[in-house]
This record gives structure tokens, sequence and C-alpha cells, in this order.
């Protein structure tokens, strides 16, 4: 177990956390979440042994191994593959012992490096590295690149495949999702959800919280507090909360109120396509969760639109791409004022060729783009963050396109994308990347759009950032098109799909969950591909087949085993929440009252029953985690 006992954890004058308090369980994939600035990398760098606590105690397993992903990536003259298989020290090691026993001549030595070599999985290292790689987008011809050749968002992904290689018991993440496409986080879910180890989890994709994570660990006010269940669960049991706080109940309904007339109008026009009955669950739920929100620093709308033709945007015959090279041909598209389009499609098929192009960045190589003379477009793309003018002031940024609108009208727009006060009058260069992401994004807002280009938009943005977009975009009256890997974010604001894939684009007939079922189907045909040509890709899938039959023949074995631990730590869990039900009640002045002594007798007798079974489960636990590491070990 890893266990945080009143940590106070500071970064300069003022505490992060204050006597914090966490328990994680082995095998336990924890989401830890909270407003960017609230200490969640400061309590990874206390894990990591970077950071000592103020006050406290923390308590880790002796030998636990600890795998993270590097938030640097130097430029290295190194083979992508070989940059990843470094991140697997024990190999490493063993590879140098192997060839220093080969130049010595020793018979023994090199049989016994070579047999370390064999029970550590050295020889089907290279294959797992590359299977990562492919994973996360890389060809094979680009996983022998020098890692210096790739651009910055790539090299996260070598940072994260270097991190997902390691032999590690906790694995901790930060942002993993934030330079992958929707095709690499669907794998990395899939990577996740198996891997055996522990996880803890810094990430603002709910969605991705959801398909990976048992509990939430959230901070908020310097304080820690855990949530069983996945993202969508915390945020129910915090709403509740929420919803108790009489001073935010007026917002809360005017939210709710909002949503709700908005599900009520889409609800009207909806279709029976898949896609259009996602987004209306995506809407329904949101009125769920809706008070979880309602403390955002984060509010703004889309002004209402100008008008524009119909169509706004009419593509016949185009084919895009860039010098000699085409990407895209025979584009026939129509764009509606209203439409909301999401694209779909792997890495570099050609997304953002066309989002540029439909911006005017890109002109046509062949074919007819027609423009309405009233078409307004807003286009948010990674690049306009760099373009930001780093010795000038959000306000001064806002000034240049109004410079007639009066000063406290441009500072209140701000302070609905979290600029208000000094922030929005010092200068951009010490800003973070959500920081300038948010003031693009209210520069965009800003300008009246009415037809939103948007290229990852949500990258860098926190949960409560990303919430407020969600919310203003179905406000907005114009025609979005989307490029995100955030799947909420499509499910809430997107009626249809494209799919941008092998130098076409053509209507997606599906949800994201068709998509999903595509990406697989194109990956297993691909694997079969390669693997008609390359005998030696066949043989190691033979291997990989039948260590997975031995590896299901021990989980079978093991399996009796497993249901105990899992049992007793459903008790634990259960008793543990009981006991902070107690305590709660206990620390209320009325329990205290004279007529009130016999309820208060029973608490603390209760509370006395829950701690000896605490201890006894404890134990019971523990002696069933040592039979089964012992039962496992080879």
């Amino acid at each position: 177990m890893i266990t945080l006992r009143n940590i106070t954890l500071r970064r300069g004058p003022e505490p992060l956390l204050e006597e914090a308090n966490l328990v994680v369980y082995p095998g336990h994939k924890i989401g830890l979440v909270g407003m960017n600035g609230s200490g969640k990398s400061s309590l990874f760098g206390l894990l990591l042994g970077e950071l000592q606590a103020d006050a406290g105690d923390l308590a880790l397993p002796s030998g636990l191994a600890v795998a993270h992903m590097s938030q640097q990536t130097p430029a290295l003259a190194r083979a992508a593959i070989d940059y990843v298989l470094d991140g697997d020290a024990q190999l490493r090691e063993v590879e140098r012992a192997m060839a220093a026993a080969e130049a010595s001549g020793e018979g023994e030595a090199i049989a016994a490096s070579h047999a370390r070599f064999d029970a550590i999985d050295g020889y089907s290292a290279r294959a797992r590295a590359a299977e990562l790689l492919d994973g996360l987008g890389f060809a094979a011809t680009e996983q022998m690149q020098a890692v210096k050749e790739f651009s910055g968002g790539w090299r996260v992904r070598l940072n994260l495949a270097r991190a997902l290689i390691q032999r590690s018991d906790l694995l901790l993440l930060d942002e993993p999702t934030n330079h992958l496409d929707l095709e690499a986080v669907l794998w990395l879910e899939g990577w996740l959800r198996a891997y055996p180890g522990t996880l803890i989890l810094i990430s603002h994709d709910r969605e991705f919280l959801d398909a990976v994570i048992d509990g939430i660990a959230h901070i908020e006010q310097r304080q820690l507090s855990y949530y069983r269940g996945g993202y969508s669960e915390f945020e129910r049991q915090r709403a509740a909360q929420l919803a108790q706080q009489q001073a935010l109940r007026d917002k809360q309904q005017r939210e709710i109120a909002h949503l709700q007339r908005f599900i009520d109008r889409f609800r009207a026009k909806a279709s029976k396509a898949r896609a259009a009955q996602s987004r209306v669950k995506a809407l329904e739920r949101m009125e769920r969760v809706a008070p979880a929100h309602v403390d955002s620093p984060f509010q703004f709308a889309f002004p209402e639109p100008p008008k524009a033709s119909n169509p706004m945007l009419q593509l016949e015959g185009v084919s895009l791409g860039y010098a000699d090279r085409a990407v895209l041909s025979d584009i026939r598209l129509s764009l509606r004022p209203g439409s909301r389009i999401g694209l779909l499609g792997p890495n570099g098929a050609g997304k953002s060729t066309l989002v540029r192009a439909l911006a005017g960045k890109l002109t046509p190589r062949s074919g007819a783009l027609t423009r309405s003379p009233r078409l307004e477009v807003g286009y948010f793309a990674q690049h306009q963050l760099e373009q930001l003018d780093t010795a000038a002031s959000p306000l001064q940024h806002l000034q240049r396109l109004a410079p007639a609108a009066q000063v406290q009208e441009l500072r209140d727009f701000l302070g609905g994308f979290g600029f208000s006060g000094e922030p929005a009058t010092a200068a951009c260069a010490p800003l973070s990347g959500g920081e300038r992401a948010r003031l693009v994004l209210a520069l965009l807002v800003w300008q009246r759009p009415n037809l939103l280009l948007l290229d990852e938009p949500t990258n860098h943005l926190d949960l409560a950032m990303r919430h407020a977009l969600v919310v203003a975009l179905q406000g907005f009256a114009g025609a979005t098109v989307t490029i995100a890997h955030d799947r909420h974010l499509l499910n809430s604001t997107v009626d249809e799909y494209l799919l941008v894939a092998d130098g076409s684009v053509r209507r997606f007939d599906g949800d994201l969950e068709d998509y999903r079922q595509w990406l697989g189907e194109r990956r297993r045909q691909r694997q079969v591909y390669t693997a008609g040509g390359d005998t030696e890709k066949v043989n190691r899938a033979a291997v990989r087949k039948a260590e997975r039959r031995r590896e299901a023949q021990q989980r079978a074995a093991l399996q009796p085993l497993r249901q105990q631990v899992d049992e007793l730590l459903q008790e634990l869990e259960r008793v543990g929440d009981e006991m902070s039900a107690i305590e709660i009640e206990l620390a209320e002045p009325a329990v205290y009252e004279a007529g009130e002594k016999q309820r208060l007798r029973q608490l603390l007798q209760r509370q006395g029953e829950l701690r000896g079974r605490q201890t006894s489960l404890e134990s019971a636990w523990m002696e069933a985690e040592e039979a089964l590491q012992a039962r496992q070990a080879p």
C-alpha cells in the first residue's frame, strides 16, 4: 500500500496540500484531478522523491519500482526504438553484463548472463518496444529515425512509450493524452486497463478517466479527497455535495436551465442517427453533473454571429496537399449554417490539412472552394499559442482587436476566461500552455465568427475550462468543424462525422464506438498484411500466442486467491466508508447534546467495532496478498 498521512506540501510560502490523507492499494488505478496549480504535479514529485513533505508521513513499500513519464526529451541522434528501450534499465544492465561476459570469454558468465536475459524476456524486448511505438502512431520506418528528427509532440509520445516499457509496480502519468490523436488515445486506454500495477493518472480527459480508473483523488482548497468510481461518478458525488451549499443554488439552477433549454431544442431536431443519439445521452448526463461545475472560474458564451448564406463553404472536386505531395483528393463538401461536424481519421491522414484549407490558410491544388461573402471564420490551432505577443498582456491583445471598446467591458470579458485582476494586465510570457489556450479562445470568441474551426482545442485545458467550452459551444448559433481526441467534447457538440482516411473525405455513418471498431479492424488488417511478408513477425506472433496461453492458465490457477484479495479489499473499503460516515456524524455538535446520549453511545460503540474489524481485515488481506505474490513468483 502507498499511504499519505497528514501530508502538508508547500511550493513557496503557501501550502498546496494541508493534512492530506490517502491510501492507494496495490493494483488500484487512481485519477488525480484538480485545478491547474493545485498541486497535482507536486504530489507526483513527492512520490518520486523529488520533493519532501513539510509535514506528515509518506509510506511506500520497500523495493517499489516506479515508472513515470518525463516531460523533457533531449535532441538525441539515437534511434527512437533504442531511446524507448533505454527506459528498461534492467534490460540494459543485463545487456552490458552479456557484452562483458562475451568479451571475457568465460563460459559460466556467458551462460548466466544469457539465462538472466531470457528470464527478463530480453529476446522479446525489441518487439514489445515496436508494438508500443506502433500503438502510439509511429510507422515502422519512423521507429528507426533519430529522436532529434521528431517534433515536440512526437517526442512526448516517445517519453510515454519509454515510461510504458519500464518494469514498474507504480506508474505515474501526467497528461499522457495531450499530444495524442484519438486513435492513439483509444490504444493507450486499452493498454492501461490491462496494466497489472498501480496507476496514478493526471488527466483532463473525462472519457479517458472513466475508461481507465476506479477512483478519483481530488485536490481542492488544499484538501485531498478520495471518491470511489470513475470521473462521472465523482462528478455526481461532488454535484450532490455542492448542491447542499445554499450560496451556490441560484447559479446552479441557471446552469441547469441553460442546459435543459439546449437539450430540448436539440432533441426536437435530432434524427435517429447513432451520432445524434450519442449526443443526446451526453447532454442528458451533463444536466445531471452540471452542479459539479457551478463554482468554476470560467464562464463565457459566443455572441450571436452574423448571418451567412447557405452554403457557407462549398468544395467541389478539391485536391489538397503540399509541394509535390497530394494528401486529399476529390473532396466534395458543403457546410451549412448550423452544421456541427467532427473530423475522424488516423494520424497524418489529412484532418488538419482539410481544416487549414477551410480556414483559407492552404490553397487547393485543384477543384473549386467557394466561400459565402459574409463568412467569418474563427480558427483555433495549436500553432496560434506560440504566435501570441509574449510582451503584451491579455488586455492589450484584446484592445488590438477592439480599440474602441471600454476597458471595463474588455476586463469583464477576459474574466470569463480566468484573466481577472493582475493576470489581465501582466505580460503573456510566463503563461502556461493552458493559459495561452484560454487567451486564444477568448480572442476567437470576441471576433464573433459564424464558422468555428477547432483543431484540438482542449489540449492543455483543465476539466473546468473544458466544461465551460462545451457549454459555450452548445449555445453557439454558427457552424463548427472540430478535430479532437476529447470524446466528451465530440459527443456533446457534434451532430455528424466525416472520415478522413486513405486520401479521401467521406461521411461516417456512426458514432465514436463505431469509429473505435473501425480503427480496430483497420489495425488487424494492417497486422495481417505486415505478417504476410514478414516471417519473423509471424514467429513472434506464435510465441506471443503461446505466452498468452500460459498466462491464461496461470491466471485461472490464481483466480481463487485473487478473488479473496479483491473481496477483502472491498470489505476494507466498505468499513472505511462507514467509519468516515461515523466520524462526520461525531463531528456534529448536536450529537453531544443531552437528548442524544444514546445515539452517541451507539456511534462510539460501532466505531470501536469497526476499528477492530479493520485491523483483522488488514491482517487477512496482507496474508492473502503475500500468498498471491508467492504463487506469482517465478
